[in-house]
């Protein structure tokens, strides 16, 4: 683990399992809340993750099922931020937790005196709360969509991180769980080890240096200790 500088983690879906019983929970409660007819289940959701960041994936949503691009666009835009609120109170509420296994890498790297930072291109609106409740202070380092907007696979948001460390990007790693998450990655220079979910099982996620079965798969808890 010596040989690491740093280790950049994204958030959802890698951090914790929010997709499926955070964002998507929260994207029907505001759907309800407008007394929109909408609604996404679990398979529906799965097939939205292809569209990187929530606004953009409610403005494609709502093109696709009859309105018009002007529309589509104010409407995400408010049902986002709603949304958003929604997520908040989840997250306050402990819905929101930690993949198992998560925590234990967290120690091994903070034992082995290795900084861990963040990568993600949700808003820092959601992601800083989350963070504070599921982990503490662990991370030195959070960029997220809100200072660096250009989405995944975009490698910006790790170029920023790596610019504010100064870690030297042979010597960082970064963790994902989805294929656009992992060529934001390799883009950025970045070896990577990928723990995919039950969304991002079937991914294209050969960019990356290993792809495990979660944080439990003894391969992952390998790479980190060789």
């Amino acid at each position: 683990m010596n040989r690491l500088a740093a280790v950049v983690f994204d958030v959802d879906g890698t951090l914790v399992d929010s997709e499926r019983d955070g964002h998507r929970v929260a994207f029907n409660a505001a759907f309800e809340e407008a007394g929109l007819p909408d609604h996404w289940d679990i398979a529906t959701y799965g097939r939205l993750l292809r569209i990187t960041g929530g606004a953009r994936r409610l403005a494609v949503w709502f093109e696709q099922t009859g309105r018009s691009s002007e529309d589509a666009r104010r409407l995400a835009e408010r049902l986002h931020a709603r949304k958003t609120a929604i997520m908040r109170d989840l997250i306050e509420d402990g819905k929101v937790q930690a993949r198992p296994g998560v925590h234990r890498l967290l120690d091994e790297l903070e034992a082995g005196g290795v900084p861990v930072h963040v990568a993600t291109t949700g808003t820092r609106a959601w992601v800083e709360p989350l963070l504070d409740r599921a982990f503490g202070p662990r991370f030195q380092i959070v960029v997220t969509g809100t200072e660096v907007p250009d989405l995944k696979p975009s490698p910006a948001a790790y170029n920023e991180v790596l610019r504010l460390a100064g870690c030297p990007v042979d010597r960082t790693v970064a963790v994902e769980d989805s294929q656009n998450g992992v060529r934001a990655a390799v883009a950025a220079g970045l070896r990577v080890v990928a723990a995919h979910n039950e969304y991002t099982r079937d991914d294209d996620l050969s960019g990356a240096d290993l792809v495990a079965d979660g944080f439990e798969d003894p391969d992952l808890v390998a790479w980190f200790r060789q």
